[in-house]
Order: C-alpha cells, then sequence, then structure tokens
C-alpha cells in the first residue's frame, strides 16, 4: 500500500426543480388564473479545506458525490424547496483539476476555504411567472436545469513548515515520534514510511509543522522507488531538515549517501535543491563517546555541507532539545 496523494472522483451538482403548471380552481372566482410555482434550485457541490486532513485516502473508495434535486414547484404559487449544498472535506493543500480539460480549478490552502466544483441547475419557472396582458392563462412552463457533472482530479502538496529529507532507514520516523505528538510506523528495514505523517512541534507555545517524508533513493527524480512520488511534497517546506545515519546497516558511506540525496534534489528541481536546510546527524548512540568528534567532523568535512549541523539520536533523544531550538530559531529569524 503507498499514500494516496492523488485521486479522481466524480461531483455532480443536483438538478432544479421543474415549474408547476397550475391554475386557481375556487368556488367563488371564476376567473381564477395561474398560480404554477418555481421550482427550487439544485445542490452545489463544494470541497472544503480541513487542516485536521492529511491524506487523500479517503477518495480511494468514495469516488462519487452528488448534490440534491431542487422540488418541483406547487400550486398556489408555492416554490419547491432548494436543495442543500454539498461539501466535500479535503486537506489543505489540494490542487483541483478538471479532468476534461486539464484546467486547474483551484486550490485549497486555508481552514475551511471552499471551492465550488459543480454548480446546481437553475429552477424551473412556474405558469404564474408568464401571465400577461396578452395571456391570461399561460400553460408554459420551464423545466429545471441540469446540474453541473464532471470528473475531477485532486493533487495533495502537503503543507508543512519543515521537511524531512533523506535515505530510507535514516531515522526520520524515529525522529518524527521523538520531538512531536505523530506516531508514524517504525522499523528496521527500508520503505517503512509510506504515508507521510505530520508532527506537530511545540516550543514555548510555538507551533511547527513538521512533514516526514519517505525516504528518497538514487534516481528517485525520474521515478525510481517511492521517492520520486514524495519530492513534490517537499515544495511547501520553508525548511528542509536533512537527517543522515552516520552508521548505515548496509555499510554504505553516510557522506555518499548525503551527496546522492543532494543530487536528486538538484535534478528534480532547482527551486527545492535552493531551500534553506539544516542538517541532523543521526544514531550517534551507536558511535562510541570518544570516537563521536572525529566521525562527525570528518563527515562534515566529506559532504561539504555548509550549513548549521546537529548531532542527534532520535532513538534516546540525544541533541533533540538543541535541535528543536534550532529550528524554531530559524523561522523566528527569517
Amino acid at each position: 500500500m503507498k499514500f494516496v496523494d492523488s485521486a479522481t472522483i466524480k461531483v455532480e451538482a443536483g438538478n432544479g426543480g421543474s415549474g408547476c403548471l397550475s391554475f386557481r380552481r375556487e368556488k367563488f372566482i371564476p376567473d381564477g388564473g395561474p398560480d404554477g410555482g418555481d421550482g427550487g434550485d439544485g445542490g452545489n457541490v463544494y470541497l472544503v479545506g480541513d487542516e485536521s486532513l492529511n491524506t487523500l485516502s479517503e477518495f480511494r473508495y468514495n469516488k462519487f458525490y452528488r448534490a440534491k434535486n431542487g422540488q418541483p414547484g406547487e400550486g398556489q404559487n408555492r416554490r419547491g424547496k432548494s436543495a442543500d449544498d454539498l461539501y466535500v472535506k479535503v486537506p489543505l493543500g489540494v490542487k483541483v483539476f478538471n479532468l476534461e480539460t486539464d484546467e486547474l480549478i483551484g486550490e485549497l490552502t486555508q481552514n475551511e476555504e471552499s471551492l465550488l466544483v459543480a454548480k446546481g441547475g437553475f429552477h424551473g419557472i412556474g405558469n404564474a411567472r408568464f401571465k400577461s396582458s396578452v395571456n391570461q392563462a399561460p400553460r408554459q412552463t420551464t423545466p429545471g436545469s441540469k446540474g453541473e457533472s464532471r470528473e475531477i482530479a485532486l493533487e495533495l502538496n502537503i503543507m508543512a513548515d519543515i521537511g524531512l529529507l533523506g535515505f530510507p532507514n535514516a531515522g526520520k520516523s524515529s525522529l518524527i515520534r521523538q520531538i512531536s505528538a505523530a506516531r508514524p510506523k517504525v522499523a528496521d528495514y527500508p520503505f517503512t514510511t509510506l504515508h507521510p505523517s505530520l508532527g506537530v512541534l511545540d516550543y514555548y507555545g510555538d507551533n511547527l509543522v513538521m512533514a516526514d517524508i519517505p525516504g528518497l533513493v538514487e534516481d528517485a527524480s525520474v521515478g525510481v522507488g517511492l521517492g520520486f512520488e514524495f519530492l513534490k511534497h517537499l515544495s511547501r517546506a520553508k525548511l528542509l531538515l536533512h537527517v543522515v545515519d552516520i552508521l548505515p546497516i548496509d555499510q554504505t558511506e553516510p557522506a555518499k549517501n548525503f551527496k546522492t540525496i543532494e543530487e536528486e534534489l538538484a535534478k528534480y528541481d532547482q527551486d527545492l535543491y535552493n531551500k534553506p536546510r539544516m542538517l541532523a546527524i543521526n544514531k550517534i548512540d551507536l558511535i562510541p563517546e570518544g570516537q563521536r568528534d572525529k566521525v562527525v567532523k570528518s563527515f562534515v568535512k566529506d559532504s561539504g555541507f555548509k550549513g548549521e549541523v546537529f548531532v542527534i539520536s532520535a532513538l534516546n533523544g540525544f541533541g533533540c532539545k538543541d535541535l528543536i531550538a534550532g529550528l524554531f530559531g530559524f523561522f523566528k529569524n527569517e
């Protein structure tokens, strides 16, 4: 199973209610006249941004959303009831496309922001509205118009302040568990993270949102592995935190792994590559204390990284308080 960051659904607005053909029939009013009322409008379909959602998985199972029809008009000039609008909740950061034309309909970036995706049909006109000086007994009505129906594509870019970047099994999931309330699945094999997780960091009352993105592999930018599918989610992050496993279980070179990820970013998108970056050297608890400074200095030299470096253990929390302070410091000084 993989994270659903795109989905296709059909939306159908309600039809307008038909106008009514009716004439007054009252005992003491011989010339009763037309009294057919208008129908009601069909319901619209809206997408609504909801900050509590962070995946499109709901739309894997529910692919059809239809608003109700307006009620037909009635005699005695009674208008039919208009149908309620249908509101479909989606995560923030969703772009909405018309599948038929590939046109961008809109994007939802604010909580409770709404976007009309299918307009309800207009109500039909009752015969009372057609009465005139030359037509005292009109038998003309109009049916309600059909509501819009279309297939739309939803594309989600996770909205987060900080995007975690790194090879599979670098410890990103463990880190987000350690420093936030998020609880992504953690294990000692590659591609543990199949669903990006959002964690909220709290620091003296201030909050930042961190996105744990599935680990990248070499050639992710051209579609290898899971990475390519998720690179675009990093595009919204204001800061990238590159997490490096200082003692990989597969005995690969940490500096080489670091450079591979950086190269994938550069190949995928230069704007993404140019985002500000911090480095977290993880799993330092696996290195004997007397050798840590030497190992870290050697890595920084070999990697060529020039930014701010934090030495941590996501497993036991070593260095994580300093990392959190550094992350909030970046946004404070931004």
